[in-house]
C-alpha cells in the first residue's frame, strides 16, 4: 500500500515560512506622499514668503507667511527655523539677477551706457521688491548674509565706475561707494513716493547721473567717499519706513487740531 502523498507548503515556499517577526516598514509609496507633501508645503511657504516681504519688506513674521500659505505656523518654522535660512533661500536668485545686471553692463561697448544701464535696471528690479531693497541694505537678523552677496556684487561696481572714468564720462573723485549710497538714497525714495508715483524714481536717477558726469564747468565734490567700514555701517541703518508705520498721509485727509479738540471736547 502506497503512503499517502501530502502536499507541504512549506517545502515548496520556503521563503513563506513564518520566523515571528513581522516587517513594521511603510510601503514605499506612503514614504513618497510624505517627502512629496513636505516639498509641497516648502514651494508654498517660499511662494507666500516672497509675495509678502516684496510688498512689506523684511519685517514681515512667519504668523503672517504661514497665513498666506495655509499651512501651519509650525510648519514655516520647522522648514526654515532661522530668518536668514529663509533669507538665504528667498534671495539668492535676486542677487544673482543683480549679479548678471552689472556683468551685462560690463560688456557695453560704451562704459558710461554700461554704468546708467546697471543702475536702472538695478532699480527696476528693486522697485518691484522692497525685501530686496532691505536686505542688500543689511537689514537681516545676521549682517553677514547681506555682506557677502554685497560683495559678489560691489568688484562689478567697481569695475564699472573704473570703466566709465578711463572713458573720462565719470567724474573722477566718484567712487564706488558713493554708487551704494545712491543706490540706497533712490531705493527709499521708491518707497516713499511708491503711493504717489511708482516710476518717480527715474527722474532722480536721472538727475544723479547728470550729476556725477564728468564736465568742465562742474565744482569738486565736497568730503570723500566713504571707506568700506564707514560704508558697512551707513547702509544698515538706511532703511524705509514699515508701510503704516511714519509714511506721509496727505494733508488734506488730515485732520486739523483745532477740529480734533473740538471733537474730543464734545
Amino acid at each position: 500500500m502506497k503512503a499517502e502523498s501530502r502536499f507541504n507548503l512549506e517545502e515548496w515556499c520556503g521563503l513563506l515560512r513564518y520566523d515571528g517577526v513581522v516587517p513594521q516598514a511603510s510601503p514605499p509609496s506612503d514614504r513618497a506622499l510624505l517627502r512629496s507633501d513636505a516639498e509641497r508645503n516648502r514651494r508654498r511657504i517660499l511662494a507666500a514668503a516672497r509675495k509678502l516681504i516684496a510688498e512689506r519688506g523684511l519685517g514681515v513674521g512667519y504668523h503672517e507667511i504661514a497665513q498666506e500659505a495655509d499651512v501651519g505656523v509650525g510648519t514655516v518654522y520647522r522648514r526654515f527655523p532661522t530668518r536668514d535660512r529663509l533669507f538665504q533661500e528667498l534671495f539668492q536668485d535676486r542677487v544673482a539677477a543683480v549679479v548678471a545686471i552689472a556683468e551685462e553692463a560690463l560688456t557695453i561697448e560704451d562704459p558710461w551706457l554700461g554704468l546708467c544701464l546697471f543702475m536702472q535696471r538695478d532699480f527696476e528690479l528693486q522697485s518691484a521688491d522692497r525685501g530686496l531693497r532691505e536686505f542688500l541694505l543689511g537689514r537681516v537678523d545676521s549682517p553677514d548674509l547681506a555682506r557677502r552677496s554685497r560683495e559678489r556684487i560691489q568688484p562689478l561696481v567697481t569695475r564699472l565706475v573704473e570703466r566709465a572714468q578711463e572713458a573720462g564720462r565719470l567724474r573722477p573723485d566718484v567712487g564706488q561707494s558713493d554708487i551704494a549710497i545712491i543706490l540706497a538714497m533712490i531705493g527709499n525714495l521708491i518707497d516713499s513716493s511708491l503711493h504717489v508715483d511708482p516710476d518717480l524714481w527715474r527722474r532722480y536717477l536721472a538727475i544723479v547721473l547728470d550729476g556725477i558726469q564728468r564736465g568742465d564747468l562742474r565744482d569738486e565734490l565736497p568730503g570723500k567717499p566713504p571707506d568700506q567700514p564707514q560704508l558697512d555701517r551707513i547702509l544698515p541703518g538706511w532703511v524705509p519706513p514699515r508701510r503704516g508705520q511714519g509714511a506721509p498721509r496727505d494733508p488734506e485727509s488730515a485732520p486739523r487740531r483745532g477740529a480734533a479738540r473740538s471733537s474730543a471736547r464734545s
